[in-house]
């Protein structure tokens, strides 16, 4: 998923995302202690989609902390 992309969701879109590809991360890890985790870049990509989605959020935070104070 793209930043782009990312922009374009609602908050609670976001943050319903965010919780699913939190789900997907720890699946991800028990599938790679079990020795099943077939693509090891897998978990890489979701924790970068996380971490984007996070980004957007703290933008859209401080926007609105800046908009209310000045």
């Amino acid at each position: 998923m793209k930043s782009r992309e990312i922009r374009e969701m609602t908050d609670k879109e976001i943050q319903d995302s965010l919780e699913d590809k939190r789900e997907e991360l720890f699946n991800f890890r028990f599938q790679l202690a079990a020795g099943q985790l077939e693509d090891l870049s897998a978990p890489r990509r979701v924790h970068k989609e996380i971490a984007r989605m996070l980004t957007v959020l703290r933008e859209r935070q401080l926007a609105q902390e800046k908009s209310k104070n000045g």
